[in-house]
């Protein structure tokens, strides 16, 4: 049987005349249901096998849809069409009155077009991505047999540095209790939140991020301190991706659903969609920088000596309509910012090459991000053993167990990837840091190269986040805050990402003039930084002033009083404990300091004003 789903605003129909020797009789020449599923039915010769199991199979199959669109009127409509196979009219009728008869029962408002009559039909579509839907139904007469049809399925396994492949559930977790929290997260398979996750709070309380009530969920909205934080880490992101060869490149957010190249490949994944209409065409919002590198791709002239070939580009929105139960703070939204890159190699070797070489530049992230990680490695079962060494290789670089998923059967468009993977306060893992290696979408796409022969050739593509989701990435810094919280240590920010790095609190009014040649002090020793530094001049305590600096993470306060004119030293308190705190130093030693803390990262200017009295609060 062959099914056409079409959701529509509504569909009417006309008899117009007999379309077999004995059509249906019937009182209903003319019809019409408002808010429906259309569904197109050609029942086929196979049917008459196994009527009852096909009626039941369609019904469920009906019944699934519409609870998915939340509709309640179904029009069924013979239509011969769809299939060259055709059932017998007394059987097709027969069939079709079932399944009429089935819905119906079952609670549905159910109209049926009548059976062997030529007729005429309007239909308005709704054309968002589920409202076109084909489904085929087969009886177990005509299913492969179980030898035949193999289940998708996924083996889990501990891989050492030393090279020891160990089955999950023999491995011993005693010393390794995120990884044990890993495999646990990853081989459940449920990505639903239970509770709020600590960083929420952090994020509204230090007045970051905060959900913005007139939008979608899943769409935020960033104040001063959060958007320069995320800045810096986009500008380093940018900084590693072009310092290994990534050229960046901006493509549109939104690509033509009808579109030949993009169709099939969108419509893999309809519930992520989000869809806009523009000149009575419809267009979705990308989930990636995918869609316009291929289009990119596809028109470039390449040849093997321009391989390998990296385009990349920081997606500052990408959108992915995620599952409300999977939305959960910064871990998961429907609005993010994404840097993508594209990588084209020439054959497997060059491909598992530059895999490693990604692998270790991922590494490098993490540890600027000073992040505790787990690494998986997944693989296409039948790949892994031709390329076991390449695993081994991995989990020497990784430097710790990692965890090894094998799946028996292709199913995706990857033969492998990796993710680096962070552990938040509530034992649940998210990944950042992604490689994936392509082996089908340069052909789907037409992206081709010149080999040495002359010869067109498809190349693998590596789709590659060196850093994953921007958003994620705050999500796993404060949630690293959160868990230290819990273990009694104070939160911080690394230096280069603190919104304020040097407070100066002034003991009196008086003293704020020498605060301000302070501040004009530690510019002339920085002439090549932009230090962030401001100044608590409200009418509180220096105790109140203190507090308030603690609870905005502020890593360097400096008091200022009448020992720091006379002396014309400070005595910094470091909210580092690497740090030794309140030991008197010039400015210029304290310059040096937090320049050998923050030279190799990006620099950005304060993101509010310097005199703590003339800032709004956000909440």
């Amino acid at each position: 049987m062959k099914l056409l789903f079409i959701h529509s605003d509504y569909i009417e129909y006309e008899v117009t005349g007999k379309a077999i020797e004995h059509p249906e009789e019937t009182e209903h020449h003319r019809d019409r249901l408002d808010e429906a599923l259309a569904v197109f039915i050609a029942v086929e010769k196979v049917d008459e096998k196994a009527p009852e199991q096909i009626v039941e199979d369609a019904s469920n199959e009906i019944e699934k849809t519409v609870e998915q669109l939340n509709v309640q009127n179904i029009m069924l409509y013979p239509y011969a069409h769809l299939s060259s196979n055709l059932s017998s009219p007394k059987s097709a009728f027969q069939i079709l009155v079932s399944i009429e008869d089935a819905l119906r029962s079952r609670g549905f408002t159910v109209k049926r077009a009548p059976f062997g009559w030529y007729k005429s039909f309007k239909l308005s579509c709704k054309g968002h991505p589920l409202s076109e839907l084909s489904r085929e139904i087969i009886s177990e007469a005509e299913k492969p047999s179980v030898e035949k049809e193999k289940e998708i399925h996924s083996e889990w396994f501990i891989l050492t540095p030393d090279g020891d492949l160990i089955p999950a559930d023999s491995f011993d977790f005693s010393n390794y209790e995120d990884l044990r929290l890993f495999y646990e997260y990853e081989s459940s398979g449920s990505r639903r939140v239970e509770g709020e996750p600590a960083h929420v709070k952090m994020m509204q309380s230090l007045e970051l991020v905060d959900y913005e009530p007139a939008s979608d969920s899943g769409n935020f909205r960033w104040y001063p301190k959060g958007r320069l934080i995320k800045g810096l880490l986009e500008m380093h992101i940018n900084r590693i991706v072009k310092s290994i060869g990534g050229m960046q490149v901006e493509t549109p957010i939104m690509y033509d659903l009808e579109h030949p190249a993009l169709s099939a490949y969108v419509k893999k994944f309809p519930a992520r969609q989000y869809i806009v209409s523009s000149d009575k065409k419809q267009f979705f919002l990308r989930f990636a920088a995918c869609f316009g590198q291929y289009m990119i791709m596809n028109h470039m002239t390449m040849s093997y000596r321009n391989l390998p070939l990296r385009l990349y580009e920081l997606t500052h929105y990408s959108f992915r309509r995620e599952q409300s139960g999977e939305l959960s703070g910064l871990k998961r939204l429907r609005c993010f910012t994404m840097p993508d890159m594209h990588t084209l190699c020439a054959d497997i070797d060059q491909a598992t090459e530059e895999f490693k070489r990604q692998f270790h530049t991922a590494k490098r992230w993490m540890q600027d991000l000073n992040l505790d990680y787990e690494v998986a490695i997944r693989f296409v079962k039948e790949f892994y053993e031709k390329n076991e060494q390449l695993a081994k290789d991995l989990a020497k670089a990784a430097g710790k167990p990692v965890l090894i998923e094998l799946w028996n059967e292709r199913y995706f468009y990857f033969v492998m990837k990796f993710e680096f993977n962070v552990i938040d306060s509530m034992k649940k893992a998210s990944a950042l840091s992604t490689v994936q290696v392509d082996v089908e979408n340069a052909e789907r796409f037409n992206i081709t190269y010149v080999d040495e022969n002359g010869e067109q050739r498809y190349p693998y593509i590596l789709h590659t986040s060196i850093s994953g989701s921007i958003d994620r990435c705050v999500y796993a810094l404060l949630e690293r805050e959160a868990i230290k919280t819990m273990q009694g240590k104070k939160p911080m920010l690394p230096l280069w990402l603190s919104p304020t790095q040097i407070r100066l609190i002034p003991v009196r009014e008086e003293f704020i003039k020498d605060c301000e040649e302070i501040l004009e002090e530690f510019k002339k020793y920085s002439p090549s930084y932009m230090l962030r530094i401001d100044i608590d001049d409200r009418e509180e305590s220096v105790s109140k002033k203190i507090r308030d600096a603690e609870k905005e993470w502020v890593p360097i306060i400096i008091v200022i009083g009448d020992r720091e004119r006379e002396q014309h030293l400070v005595s910094p308190r470091f909210r580092d404990p690497k740090f030794n705190s309140d030991q008197p130093m010039s400015i210029e030693n304290l310059v040096s300091t937090i320049i050998e803390e923050i030279k190799d990262y990006p620099q950005d200017t304060l993101p509010l004003p310097v005199y703590l009295s003339r800032r709004p609060k956000f909440k």
